[in-house]
Protein backbone atom coordinates (compact mmCIF):
# COMPACT_ATOMS: atom_id res chain seq x y z
CA UNK A 1 0.00 0.00 0.00
CA UNK A 2 1.51 3.98 -0.62
CA UNK A 3 1.35 6.24 2.04
CA UNK A 4 -0.24 9.74 0.79
CA UNK A 5 1.81 12.50 2.00
CA UNK A 6 -0.63 13.53 4.40
CA UNK A 7 -0.90 10.27 6.15
CA UNK A 8 3.00 10.34 6.05
CA UNK A 9 3.02 13.56 7.88
CA UNK A 10 0.37 12.36 10.67
CA UNK A 11 2.21 9.15 11.42
CA UNK A 12 5.41 12.15 11.72
CA UNK A 13 4.04 14.11 13.76
CA UNK A 14 2.53 11.14 16.50
CA UNK A 15 5.87 9.79 16.65
CA UNK A 16 7.24 13.09 17.08
CA UNK A 17 4.79 13.63 20.05
CA UNK A 18 5.37 10.02 21.78
CA UNK A 19 9.23 11.08 20.96
CA UNK A 20 8.91 14.23 22.89
CA UNK A 21 6.81 13.03 25.75
CA UNK A 22 9.53 10.60 26.72
CA UNK A 23 12.13 12.60 25.56
CA UNK A 24 11.59 16.41 26.05
CA UNK A 25 14.06 18.32 28.90
CA UNK A 26 12.70 17.98 32.17
CA UNK A 27 11.83 21.13 33.32
CA UNK A 28 12.44 22.68 36.83
CA UNK A 29 9.19 23.35 39.47
CA UNK A 30 7.52 21.36 37.21
CA UNK A 31 3.63 22.38 37.79
CA UNK A 32 0.37 21.69 36.59
CA UNK A 33 -0.36 25.33 36.33
CA UNK A 34 -2.10 26.01 33.21
CA UNK A 35 -0.27 29.56 32.76
CA UNK A 36 -2.85 30.38 29.47
CA UNK A 37 -5.15 30.78 32.29
CA UNK A 38 -3.55 33.30 34.00
CA UNK A 39 -5.98 35.59 36.37
CA UNK A 40 -5.69 39.17 35.58
CA UNK A 41 -4.89 39.80 38.97
CA UNK A 42 -1.74 37.52 38.13
CA UNK A 43 -1.09 39.03 34.63
CA UNK A 44 -1.22 42.44 35.96
CA UNK A 45 1.33 41.79 39.01
CA UNK A 46 3.39 40.46 36.57
CA UNK A 47 3.37 42.85 34.21
CA UNK A 48 4.04 45.80 36.51
CA UNK A 49 7.54 46.78 35.88
CA UNK A 50 7.71 46.04 32.44
CA UNK A 51 4.56 48.36 32.16
CA UNK A 52 6.34 51.13 34.40
CA UNK A 53 9.45 51.01 31.97
CA UNK A 54 8.73 52.47 29.00
CA UNK A 55 11.29 52.33 27.07
CA UNK A 56 14.13 49.56 26.43
CA UNK A 57 17.24 48.58 24.19
CA UNK A 58 16.98 46.53 21.21
CA UNK A 59 20.02 44.81 20.08
CA UNK A 60 20.81 42.95 16.94
CA UNK A 61 24.07 41.41 16.61
CA UNK A 62 25.53 38.28 15.61
CA UNK A 63 27.33 36.21 12.29
CA UNK A 64 26.17 39.14 9.84
CA UNK A 65 27.88 41.82 11.27
CA UNK A 66 30.70 40.76 9.21
CA UNK A 67 29.87 40.69 5.78
CA UNK A 68 27.78 44.35 7.25
CA UNK A 69 26.22 44.15 4.20
CA UNK A 70 28.18 43.19 1.25
CA UNK A 71 28.85 40.49 0.10
CA UNK A 72 31.37 39.26 -2.27
CA UNK A 73 31.80 42.73 -3.23
CA UNK A 74 28.31 43.96 -3.81
CA UNK A 75 25.93 45.75 -1.39
CA UNK A 76 23.03 43.47 -0.71
CA UNK A 77 19.67 44.95 -0.53
CA UNK A 78 17.34 44.74 2.95
CA UNK A 79 18.12 44.90 6.71
CA UNK A 80 21.62 43.62 7.58
CA UNK A 81 20.80 40.81 9.42
CA UNK A 82 19.06 38.93 6.59
CA UNK A 83 22.22 38.94 4.22
CA UNK A 84 22.40 34.87 4.55
CA UNK A 85 18.58 35.22 2.84
CA UNK A 86 18.85 37.81 0.56
CA UNK A 87 22.34 37.17 -0.58
CA UNK A 88 21.67 33.47 -1.14
CA UNK A 89 24.71 32.47 0.75
CA UNK A 90 25.12 28.59 0.80
CA UNK A 91 25.15 27.61 4.33
CA UNK A 92 28.45 26.24 4.48
CA UNK A 93 29.71 29.90 2.52
CA UNK A 94 28.08 31.76 5.32
CA UNK A 95 30.16 29.71 8.01
CA UNK A 96 33.25 31.53 6.74
CA UNK A 97 31.44 34.74 8.34
CA UNK A 98 31.19 32.84 11.48
CA UNK A 99 34.78 31.95 11.70
CA UNK A 100 35.54 35.37 11.52
CA UNK A 101 33.40 36.85 14.48
CA UNK A 102 36.06 37.91 16.40
CA UNK A 103 34.27 41.10 18.85
CA UNK A 104 37.82 41.78 20.96
CA UNK A 105 36.21 45.46 21.26
CA UNK A 106 32.76 44.44 22.91
CA UNK A 107 32.71 46.01 26.59
CA UNK A 108 29.28 44.32 28.38
CA UNK A 109 29.55 47.01 31.09
CA UNK A 110 29.99 50.02 28.61
CA UNK A 111 27.12 48.61 27.03
CA UNK A 112 25.11 48.65 30.27
CA UNK A 113 26.03 52.28 31.11
CA UNK A 114 25.05 53.45 27.83
CA UNK A 115 21.63 52.00 28.77
CA UNK A 116 21.46 53.55 32.06
CA UNK A 117 22.44 56.74 30.48
CA UNK A 118 19.88 56.79 27.85
CA UNK A 119 17.10 56.45 30.21
CA UNK A 120 16.48 52.62 29.18
CA UNK A 121 14.92 50.08 31.55
CA UNK A 122 15.35 46.90 30.21
CA UNK A 123 17.21 45.54 26.82
CA UNK A 124 16.33 42.65 24.63
CA UNK A 125 19.13 40.94 23.04
CA UNK A 126 19.78 38.59 20.20
CA UNK A 127 20.59 34.86 21.77
CA UNK A 128 19.76 33.38 18.09
CA UNK A 129 18.68 35.14 14.68
CA UNK A 130 17.32 33.44 11.62
CA UNK A 131 20.91 32.28 10.93
CA UNK A 132 20.67 29.89 13.81
CA UNK A 133 24.08 31.42 15.41
CA UNK A 134 23.90 31.45 18.95
CA UNK A 135 26.13 34.01 21.23
CA UNK A 136 26.11 32.03 24.25
CA UNK A 137 27.94 28.61 24.91
CA UNK A 138 24.90 26.24 24.03
CA UNK A 139 25.54 22.66 25.11
CA UNK A 140 23.01 21.66 22.72
CA UNK A 141 25.01 22.78 19.71
CA UNK A 142 28.59 23.98 18.37
CA UNK A 143 27.79 27.02 16.47
CA UNK A 144 27.86 28.69 18.63
CA UNK A 145 30.39 32.25 20.00
CA UNK A 146 32.59 30.07 22.23
CA UNK A 147 33.10 27.09 19.84
CA UNK A 148 32.63 27.85 16.30
CA UNK A 149 34.07 31.06 16.61
CA UNK A 150 37.88 32.44 17.13
CA UNK A 151 36.00 34.84 19.99
CA UNK A 152 35.23 32.17 22.72
CA UNK A 153 33.51 33.95 25.40
CA UNK A 154 29.96 33.86 26.42
CA UNK A 155 28.35 36.85 25.63
CA UNK A 156 25.18 36.33 27.23
CA UNK A 157 26.53 36.05 30.44
CA UNK A 158 28.74 39.00 30.43
CA UNK A 159 26.21 41.27 29.86
CA UNK A 160 23.53 39.89 31.66
CA UNK A 161 26.19 40.06 34.61
CA UNK A 162 26.98 43.68 33.84
CA UNK A 163 22.85 44.88 33.25
CA UNK A 164 22.52 43.65 36.85
CA UNK A 165 24.81 45.72 38.16
CA UNK A 166 23.47 48.73 37.02
CA UNK A 167 19.53 47.60 37.48
CA UNK A 168 18.63 47.33 33.96
CA UNK A 169 15.88 44.08 33.32
CA UNK A 170 17.73 41.64 31.14
CA UNK A 171 16.02 40.08 27.76
CA UNK A 172 16.20 37.33 25.30
CA UNK A 173 15.38 37.45 21.31
CA UNK A 174 15.13 33.89 20.07
CA UNK A 175 14.01 33.16 16.45
CA UNK A 176 12.03 30.30 16.15
CA UNK A 177 13.00 29.69 12.61
CA UNK A 178 16.59 28.38 11.54
CA UNK A 179 18.55 28.44 8.39
CA UNK A 180 21.32 26.42 9.79
CA UNK A 181 19.80 23.66 11.87
CA UNK A 182 18.62 20.32 9.84
CA UNK A 183 15.73 19.72 10.78
CA UNK A 184 14.54 22.62 10.24
CA UNK A 185 15.93 22.82 7.36
CA UNK A 186 15.32 20.99 3.51
CA UNK A 187 18.27 18.96 1.12
CA UNK A 188 20.84 20.32 3.54
CA UNK A 189 20.36 23.96 2.36
CA UNK A 190 18.95 27.11 3.87
CA UNK A 191 15.25 27.08 3.90
CA UNK A 192 13.36 30.52 2.63
CA UNK A 193 10.39 28.85 0.88
CA UNK A 194 8.79 27.94 4.57
CA UNK A 195 5.11 29.17 2.76
CA UNK A 196 5.42 26.15 -0.15
CA UNK A 197 7.67 23.46 1.13
CA UNK A 198 6.95 22.25 4.41
CA UNK A 199 8.98 20.31 6.68
CA UNK A 200 7.98 17.49 8.58
CA UNK A 201 10.95 17.22 10.58
CA UNK A 202 10.28 20.73 12.34
CA UNK A 203 8.15 19.58 14.87
CA UNK A 204 11.29 16.95 15.90
CA UNK A 205 13.73 20.69 15.61
CA UNK A 206 11.27 22.22 18.13
CA UNK A 207 12.03 19.06 20.30
CA UNK A 208 15.07 18.19 19.64
CA UNK A 209 17.08 21.60 20.07
CA UNK A 210 14.57 24.96 20.59
CA UNK A 211 12.91 23.27 23.99
CA UNK A 212 16.11 22.51 25.00
CA UNK A 213 17.79 26.18 23.81
CA UNK A 214 15.26 28.00 25.51
CA UNK A 215 15.83 26.20 28.58
CA UNK A 216 19.52 26.74 28.87
CA UNK A 217 18.91 30.59 28.71
CA UNK A 218 16.65 30.22 31.41
CA UNK A 219 18.38 28.10 33.44
CA UNK A 220 21.98 30.39 33.16
CA UNK A 221 20.57 33.74 32.22
CA UNK A 222 17.58 34.07 33.91
CA UNK A 223 16.15 36.29 31.65
CA UNK A 224 13.14 38.67 32.52
CA UNK A 225 11.66 38.54 28.85
CA UNK A 226 11.76 36.11 26.18
CA UNK A 227 11.04 37.44 22.58
CA UNK A 228 10.70 35.21 19.99
CA UNK A 229 10.46 36.11 16.31
CA UNK A 230 9.87 33.57 13.00
CA UNK A 231 6.72 32.46 13.81
CA UNK A 232 5.23 33.07 10.76
CA UNK A 233 6.59 30.11 8.65
CA UNK A 234 4.33 27.53 8.32
CA UNK A 235 6.25 24.73 9.85
CA UNK A 236 5.22 26.68 12.90
CA UNK A 237 1.57 25.90 14.22
CA UNK A 238 -0.56 27.30 16.91
CA UNK A 239 -0.81 24.56 18.65
CA UNK A 240 3.38 24.72 19.24
CA UNK A 241 3.01 28.02 19.84
CA UNK A 242 0.44 27.41 22.43
CA UNK A 243 2.83 24.64 24.22
CA UNK A 244 5.81 26.46 23.73
CA UNK A 245 4.24 29.45 25.85
CA UNK A 246 3.48 26.64 28.42
CA UNK A 247 6.74 25.53 28.60
CA UNK A 248 8.92 28.70 29.18
CA UNK A 249 6.19 30.01 31.78
CA UNK A 250 6.56 26.79 33.06
CA UNK A 251 10.89 27.30 33.58
CA UNK A 252 10.17 30.89 34.98
CA UNK A 253 6.52 31.63 36.08
CA UNK A 254 7.42 35.34 35.64
CA UNK A 255 8.78 35.80 32.75
CA UNK A 256 6.92 37.95 30.36
CA UNK A 257 6.95 36.48 26.42
CA UNK A 258 5.99 38.41 23.33
CA UNK A 259 2.92 37.54 21.04
CA UNK A 260 5.31 36.15 18.78
CA UNK A 261 5.28 33.30 20.36
CA UNK A 262 2.16 32.02 18.52
CA UNK A 263 0.47 32.98 15.49
CA UNK A 264 -1.47 35.54 16.35
CA UNK A 265 0.22 38.76 15.53
CA UNK A 266 -1.48 40.60 12.44
CA UNK A 267 0.82 42.35 9.95
CA UNK A 268 3.31 44.48 10.92
CA UNK A 269 1.49 46.33 13.21
CA UNK A 270 1.97 43.26 15.52
CA UNK A 271 -1.49 43.03 17.52
CA UNK A 272 -3.12 39.97 17.86
CA UNK A 273 -5.74 38.93 15.80
CA UNK A 274 -9.21 38.17 17.29
CA UNK A 275 -10.56 35.29 15.55
CA UNK A 276 -8.64 32.79 18.86
CA UNK A 277 -6.42 32.95 22.01
CA UNK A 278 -3.42 33.18 21.36
CA UNK A 279 -0.43 32.72 23.80
CA UNK A 280 1.75 36.19 24.79
CA UNK A 281 2.06 39.23 27.04
CA UNK A 282 1.72 41.56 24.36
CA UNK A 283 1.84 42.78 20.78
CA UNK A 284 5.01 44.10 18.88
CA UNK A 285 4.42 46.30 16.33
CA UNK A 286 7.39 46.51 14.12
CA UNK A 287 8.75 49.62 12.73
CA UNK A 288 5.51 51.72 13.20
CA UNK A 289 3.30 52.83 16.03
CA UNK A 290 0.14 52.46 16.44
CA UNK A 291 -2.29 55.13 15.49
CA UNK A 292 -4.44 55.17 18.58
CA UNK A 293 -4.54 53.48 21.71
CA UNK A 294 -5.91 49.66 22.61
CA UNK A 295 -6.71 47.39 25.58
CA UNK A 296 -3.81 45.41 25.04
CA UNK A 297 -0.07 45.40 26.21
CA UNK A 298 2.18 46.31 23.14
CA UNK A 299 5.70 47.41 22.70
CA UNK A 300 7.01 49.19 19.49
CA UNK A 301 9.90 48.17 18.10
CA UNK A 302 11.91 50.66 15.61
CA UNK A 303 15.28 50.84 14.49
CA UNK A 304 17.27 54.25 14.36
CA UNK A 305 18.20 54.56 10.75
CA UNK A 306 16.75 51.16 8.26
CA UNK A 307 18.65 48.26 9.26
CA UNK A 308 18.16 46.26 12.55
CA UNK A 309 21.57 44.34 12.20
CA UNK A 310 24.77 46.30 11.55
CA UNK A 311 24.98 47.72 7.84
CA UNK A 312 28.48 49.85 7.26
CA UNK A 313 26.78 51.76 3.87
CA UNK A 314 23.50 52.73 5.96
CA UNK A 315 23.74 56.24 7.26
CA UNK A 316 20.39 57.36 7.05
CA UNK A 317 19.92 58.00 10.81
CA UNK A 318 16.42 59.20 12.46
CA UNK A 319 17.01 62.29 14.26
CA UNK A 320 16.95 62.81 18.14
CA UNK A 321 14.39 64.78 17.52
CA UNK A 322 11.88 62.51 15.98
CA UNK A 323 13.60 59.74 18.65
CA UNK A 324 12.41 61.29 21.42
CA UNK A 325 8.66 62.27 19.81
CA UNK A 326 8.17 58.92 19.13
CA UNK A 327 8.91 57.77 22.48
CA UNK A 328 6.53 60.48 24.27
CA UNK A 329 3.76 59.74 21.70
CA UNK A 330 4.10 55.62 22.28
CA UNK A 331 3.70 56.76 26.10
CA UNK A 332 0.99 58.48 25.90
CA UNK A 333 -0.59 55.60 23.39
CA UNK A 334 -0.15 53.52 26.60
CA UNK A 335 2.78 51.18 25.50
CA UNK A 336 6.75 50.57 25.35
CA UNK A 337 9.51 51.91 23.15
CA UNK A 338 12.11 49.19 22.25
CA UNK A 339 14.84 51.49 20.59
CA UNK A 340 17.14 49.19 18.46
CA UNK A 341 21.01 49.28 18.28
CA UNK A 342 23.20 47.04 15.82
CA UNK A 343 26.74 47.14 17.22
CA UNK A 344 29.71 46.17 14.44
CA UNK A 345 31.59 42.84 14.24
CA UNK A 346 34.42 44.21 16.49
CA UNK A 347 31.47 44.65 19.08
CA UNK A 348 31.28 48.35 18.83
CA UNK A 349 27.75 50.14 18.91
CA UNK A 350 28.02 52.93 15.83
CA UNK A 351 29.02 56.76 17.39
CA UNK A 352 25.34 57.60 15.24
CA UNK A 353 23.08 55.46 18.07
CA UNK A 354 25.64 56.78 20.93
CA UNK A 355 24.94 60.16 20.39
CA UNK A 356 21.56 59.82 19.74
CA UNK A 357 20.66 57.57 23.03
CA UNK A 358 22.54 60.10 25.35
CA UNK A 359 20.81 62.87 23.44
CA UNK A 360 17.59 61.23 24.79
CA UNK A 361 18.63 60.29 28.21
CA UNK A 362 19.57 64.18 28.35
CA UNK A 363 15.76 65.14 27.64
CA UNK A 364 14.39 62.11 29.94
CA UNK A 365 16.95 63.64 32.52
CA UNK A 366 14.42 66.52 33.10
CA UNK A 367 10.90 65.23 31.66
CA UNK A 368 11.85 61.14 32.66
CA UNK A 369 8.56 61.38 35.13
CA UNK A 370 5.76 62.04 32.35
CA UNK A 371 7.11 58.79 31.06
CA UNK A 372 8.33 56.08 33.59
CA UNK A 373 5.39 54.46 35.77
CA UNK A 374 2.69 56.44 33.85
CA UNK A 375 -0.29 55.16 32.18
CA UNK A 376 -2.82 57.01 29.14
CA UNK A 377 -5.73 58.81 29.62
CA UNK A 378 -9.33 57.47 29.87
CA UNK A 379 -10.31 59.50 26.84
CA UNK A 380 -7.50 61.08 25.11
CA UNK A 381 -3.85 60.56 24.04
CA UNK A 382 -3.41 63.79 22.47
CA UNK A 383 -4.57 67.22 21.55
CA UNK A 384 -3.85 68.78 17.71
CA UNK A 385 -0.67 67.28 16.43
CA UNK A 386 1.88 68.75 18.80
CA UNK A 387 0.58 67.68 22.09
CA UNK A 388 0.51 64.13 24.01
CA UNK A 389 -1.19 63.73 27.24
CA UNK A 390 0.27 60.86 30.04
CA UNK A 391 -1.01 60.56 33.79
CA UNK A 392 1.32 59.25 37.07
CA UNK A 393 -0.17 56.07 37.58
CA UNK A 394 -2.58 56.33 41.04
CA UNK A 395 -1.47 60.11 41.40
CA UNK A 396 -3.52 62.50 39.91
CA UNK A 397 -0.78 64.04 38.66
CA UNK A 398 -1.14 64.47 34.64
CA UNK A 399 1.61 65.53 32.21
CA UNK A 400 1.04 68.09 28.87
CA UNK A 401 3.62 67.17 26.81
CA UNK A 402 4.34 69.63 23.82
CA UNK A 403 6.24 69.27 20.38
CA UNK A 404 6.84 72.89 19.54
CA UNK A 405 8.05 75.46 21.77
CA UNK A 406 4.86 77.54 23.09
CA UNK A 407 5.32 81.08 23.54
CA UNK A 408 2.96 83.14 25.72
CA UNK A 409 0.47 80.87 26.48
CA UNK A 410 -0.83 77.49 26.31
CA UNK A 411 -4.20 76.55 25.47
CA UNK A 412 -4.98 72.96 27.38
CA UNK A 413 -7.87 70.84 27.19
CA UNK A 414 -9.43 67.83 28.69
CA UNK A 415 -7.56 68.57 31.83
CA UNK A 416 -8.68 71.17 34.67
CA UNK A 417 -6.60 71.75 37.68
CA UNK A 418 -7.31 71.28 41.27
CA UNK A 419 -8.05 74.95 42.74
CA UNK A 420 -5.29 76.41 44.21
CA UNK A 421 -3.10 73.46 42.89
CA UNK A 422 0.32 74.90 41.11
CA UNK A 423 1.25 73.82 37.17
CA UNK A 424 4.92 73.46 36.54
CA UNK A 425 7.38 72.86 33.96
CA UNK A 426 10.22 70.36 33.95
CA UNK A 427 13.02 71.95 34.44
CA UNK A 428 11.83 75.49 35.41
CA UNK A 429 12.10 76.25 39.07
CA UNK A 430 9.11 78.60 39.44
CA UNK A 431 5.59 77.73 39.12
CA UNK A 432 3.69 79.14 35.90
CA UNK A 433 0.74 81.19 36.14
CA UNK A 434 -2.79 79.98 34.87
CA UNK A 435 -6.25 80.37 34.67
CA UNK A 436 -9.57 77.65 34.15
CA UNK A 437 -12.65 78.71 32.53
CA UNK A 438 -15.04 75.63 31.38
CA UNK A 439 -15.55 77.36 27.66
CA UNK A 440 -12.10 78.18 26.88
CA UNK A 441 -9.91 75.26 28.85
CA UNK A 442 -7.33 75.48 30.52
CA UNK A 443 -4.37 78.88 30.07
CA UNK A 444 -0.71 78.57 30.86
CA UNK A 445 1.32 81.65 30.75
CA UNK A 446 4.23 80.86 29.53
CA UNK A 447 7.82 82.27 30.89
CA UNK A 448 10.07 84.54 28.45
CA UNK A 449 13.66 82.44 29.28
CA UNK A 450 11.23 78.83 28.81
CA UNK A 451 14.01 76.37 29.17
CA UNK A 452 14.82 73.05 27.59
CA UNK A 453 14.08 71.82 23.66
CA UNK A 454 12.57 69.43 21.48
CA UNK A 455 9.50 68.60 23.76
CA UNK A 456 8.43 70.51 26.57
CA UNK A 457 6.64 69.08 29.81
CA UNK A 458 3.82 70.51 31.77
CA UNK A 459 3.09 69.16 34.90
CA UNK A 460 -0.86 69.50 36.22
CA UNK A 461 -2.17 68.40 39.40
CA UNK A 462 -6.10 67.96 38.77
CA UNK A 463 -8.34 65.45 36.57
CA UNK A 464 -9.35 64.92 33.34
CA UNK A 465 -12.26 66.42 31.50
Amino acid sequence: MVLKKPIIGMLVLLMTINWSCQNSPKVKNETTINYLKESKEDFDQRMNWWREARFGMFIHWGVYAVPAGVHNGSEIDGVGEWIQRFAEIPISEYEKYAKQFNPIKYDAEQWAKLMKKAGMKYVVITSKHHDGFALWDSNVSEYDIVDFAPFGKDILKSLSLACKAEGIKFGLYHSIMDWHHPQAQANGEPKYDYQNHPNQEFPLFVENYLKPQLKELIDNYDPDILWFDGEWINDFTHVMGLDLYQFVRNLKPSIIVNNRVDKGRKGMAGMNRKDQRYAGDFGTPEQEILEGTTTMDWESCMTMNDTWGYKSFDHNWKSDVVLIHNLVDITAKGGNYLLNVGPNSEGLIPESSIKRLEKMGQWLEVNGEAIYATQKLNKVFKQGENIRFTKKKNKSNYYVIVFEQPENELNVHHIQPYENSSVQLLGYKEDLSWTYEEESGLKIQIPEDIPGEIAWTFKINGKEI
